[in-house]
C-alpha cells in the first residue's frame, strides 16, 4: 500500500492539472495543426507532458523514494521538461532538441548512472571502463526519441510507455530493486491520469514535453534496474522496449534506403501502415498496446528463467520482431530492400 499511495497521488494530480494545462496550452497557442504527414484533422492543444511531470513531482513528493540518484534524475528530468516546451512553443531545430537531450543525459552520468559491465552467458563479465560513458549516452538518448518517434497516434505513446512501466515495475519488485519500481508506479500513475484524455479522440496531445521525459525516464530508470543484475544486461530493458526501439530501428532503415534525413518526419511507422491496412484510429492503438503488452511478457519470463530458456524467449522475441517487419514491409514498398535482405540472409544460412 505505500507503493501504491504515491502512484494515486501522481493519477488524481494528472486528472486535474491535464484541464488546466489545456486552458494553458489555447492561451499560449501551443497547438498540434493538422497536415498532410498527420492523423488528428483538427487543431488539439499540445505540451501535455508539463502535466504529466507536474504530477510525476506531486507523487514523488509525498512518496518514500529515497536513493542517491534521486536528485540527479529530477533535475535531469528538469532539463528535458524545459527543453520539450521550448521546442513545443517555438518548435526548435533538431540539433537545439538534441543538446537539450544530451545535457539532461550527462547530468545522470555524471552522477553515477552508468553501465558499467555486460553480463554474457555463462558468467562472463565484460567490463566496459570509459566505454560504459558514450554506451550509456547513446541509450539515454536512443530511447529518449524513440518514444518521440511513436508518439503519433491519440493515447498510443501514453498507453505503451505505461504497459512499459507496469513491466518494469513487475521486474523491479521481483528483484528487490524497490526505488526502480516506487518510481516506475509513480510514472504510471501521472501517465494514466493524463491518458484520461489523451486517448482517442484526445483532449491534448504530450508534445515533446510529454514524449521526451517519458523517454528519458524509461532510459534512466531501465538503466537503474537492470544494468547490472541480468544474465545479458541490457537485453531485458530491450525486449521491454522492443515496440518504440523496433520502430525506431526501422525508422532508420526506411530514411537511410530513401537517403532521406533522420529527423525528417514521414507517415510510414507501424501505426501509419496498420492504419493503411484498414484498422481505424482506435483498432491501430489497441493492436500495438497488444505488442507492447507481448513483449512486456517476454521480459518478465526473461527475467526469470534459465540460460537456455532465455535462448528459447530471446528466439520468440527476435520472431515477433520479424513477424513485425514482414507485417511492415507487405504495406509499404519502401520496406523491400529490407525484404529482400531478409531473404537473402534465410537462403545464405540456409546454404
Amino acid at each position: 500500500m505505500a507503493y501504491l499511495y504515491p502512484m494515486f497521488i501522481s493519477l488524481l494530480a494528472a486528472a486535474a492539472v491535464t484541464p488546466l494545462v489545456i486552458k494553458l496550452a489555447v492561451r499560449l497557442g501551443v497547438t498540434d495543426q493538422p497536415n498532410s504527414r498527420k492523423v488528428h484533422v483538427k487543431s488539439t492543444p499540445s505540451m501535455g507532458g508539463l502535466a504529466i511531470f507536474i504530477a510525476f513531482i506531486a507523487g514523488v513528493w509525498v512518496s518514500d523514494a529515497t536513493s542517491d540518484f534521486l536528485f540527479p534524475i529530477l533535475a535531469g528530468a528538469f532539463v528535458i521538461v524545459v527543453t520539450g516546451l521550448l521546442d513545443d512553443y517555438y518548435a526548435f531545430t533538431p540539433l537545439a532538441k538534441l543538446a537539450g537531450q544530451v545535457l539532461a543525459a550527462m547530468i545522470v552520468i555524471l552522477n553515477g548512472v552508468v553501465v558499467e559491465f555486460i553480463n554474457v552467458p555463462f558468467g562472463t563479465i565484460v567490463h566496459l571502463g570509459w566505454f560504459g560513458v558514450p554506451l550509456t549516452l547513446l541509450w539515454i538518448l536512443g530511447i529518449t526519441n524513440a518514444i518521440n518517434l511513436i508518439d503519433g497516434l491519440d493515447g498510443l505513446a501514453a498507453g505503451v510507455t505505461s504497459i512499459v512501466l507496469l513491466t518494469i515495475t513487475i521486474i523491479a519488485f521481483g528483484m528487490f530493486n524497490y526505488f526502480v519500481a516506487a518510481i516506475a508506479l509513480i510514472l504510471l500513475g501521472a501517465n494514466l491520469g493524463f491518458l484520461l484524455f489523451n486517448f482517442y479522440p484526445a483532449k491534448i496531445f504530450m508534445g515533446d514535453t510529454g514524449s521526451l521525459f517519458l523517454g528519458y525516464m524509461l532510459s534512466v530508470i531501465s538503466l537503474l534496474g537492470f544494468k547490472n543484475v541480468t544474465l545479458f544486461s541490457l537485453i531485458i530493458p530491450v525486449i521491454i522496449l522492443g515496440v518504440p526501439i523496433s520502430d525506431t530501428i526501422f525508422a532508420i532503415i526506411r530514411r537511410a534506403v530513401q537517403r532521406k534525413p533522420l529527423s525528417e518526419p514521414d507517415k510510414s511507422h507501424l501505426h501509419h501502415c496498420l492504419m493503411r491496412v484498414g484498422y481505424n484510429h482506435r483498432q491501430t492503438v489497441l493492436i500495438i498496446y497488444g505488442i507492447s503488452t507481448l513483449f512486456g511478457l517476454f521480459a518478465i519470463m526473461f527475467s526469470k528463467t534459465t540460460i537456455w530458456g532465455a535462448v528459447v524467449i530471446l528466439t520468440m522475441f527476435v520472431v515477433t520482431l520479424e513477424i513485425i517487419v514482414e507485417m511492415v514491409g507487405l504495406v509499404h514498398k519502401n520496406y523491400r530492400p529490407l525484404l529482400n535482405l531478409v531473404s537473402k540472409l534465410k537462403s545464405m544460412h540456409s546454404k
